[in-house]
């Protein structure tokens, strides 16, 4: 059976003027309007669509994709205000989403951007948004070991540094970095659980700790360096942020990279900048 506000593997039962119909199970033929229709359709495929209700009210797929699906957190911009009903979201698809007022934190402007939570109501059967995201997140003390890697959903910056989502489920702290790279609200990237701690808060960071992040850095050096034919301006003395543009890490982690590979003769120092040093000769304190 297909699931509203979710993307579906559908089969194609009948070709019209309007588009498609596809097989929605119990919810029954589903319309997939024919702007969507690929031109590579082949006899027999299955159509891969979102399923949600348009201004009708009918339930409608599409191959366009939202900027959250049911279930999910999404960064979303005001489009329109309804003094009657609530605020409208621009989440991609030709259906503006809707969040009533009884689901909005603080009233919402045209212009606003704001992080939400995309629901179905279970009342209405039609998918909502809510900037309440604390009734949507996951309380129960997290499982989550040291060091595990994890999707992170940039929500909102405070004097320590940023609160997060963590795999769209909890919520946790990323320590501002000094140096480190500006993130924005709404930005997913992979980062770390540095540590739960006894009242179920989580720490977060976006460096892998010992061993697990200096052996992937340095092989990404490494390639760096082939792909620029063997030099980069970038040593031990970089700017962090510099760093954290061309690396995704810390500086502390850059360096520890930059020594195993000078001790294993792999590089050598230009100052500025590092060399790649394999087929060649290497001394202890080589320099260009």
């Amino acid at each position: 059976m297909a699931i509203i506000g979710q993307r579906n593997l559908l089969s194609i039962v009948r070709a019209s003027q309007p588009g498609l119909y596809l097989d929605g199970g119990e919810l029954g033929e589903i319309l997939l309007p024919g702007r969507y229709i690929p031109a590579d359709l082949v006899p027999k495929q299955k159509l891969d669509v979102f399923v949600y209700r348009d201004s009708e009210d009918r339930l409608v797929a599409t191959t366009e994709k939202p900027r959250a699906m049911v279930g999910e957190f999404g960064y979303m911009q005001v489009k329109n205000v309804s003094p009657q009903i609530g605020a409208f979201l621009d989440w991609g698809l030709a259906k503006d989403l809707l969040v009533p007022f009884r689901e909005q934190a603080v009233p919402l402007r045209i212009g606003d951007w704001v992080v939400v939570y995309v629901a179905l109501d279970v009342k209405t059967n039609r998918i909502i948004a809510s900037t309440r995201l604390n009734r949507h997140l996951n309380r129960d003390t997290p499982a989550y070991r040291d060091g595990q890697p994890v999707n992170l959903f940039i929500i909102s910056k405070t004097p320590l540094g940023y609160n997060a989502i963590v795999n769209n489920a909890h919520q946790g702290l990323l320590f501002k970095n000094p140096g480190g790279a500006v993130l924005k609200i709404g930005a997913r990237l992979k980062g770390f659980v540095k540590t739960v701690r006894p009242n179920g808060k989580i720490d977060l960071t976006l460096d892998a700790a010992g061993y697990q992040r200096v052996a992937p850095l340095t092989n990404l050096i490494i390639a760096a360096l082939h792909l620029s034919g063997g030099k980069l301006n970038l040593d031990d003395d970089s700017p962090p942020i510099a760093i954290r543009q061309n690396f995704n890490v810390s500086k502390k982690a850059f360096k520890q990279a930059l020594g195993k590979l000078y001790k294993s003769r792999r590089i050598a120092f230009t100052k500025p900048g590092i060399r790649l040093m394999e087929n060649e000769t290497w001394s202890p304190g080589s320099k260009a």
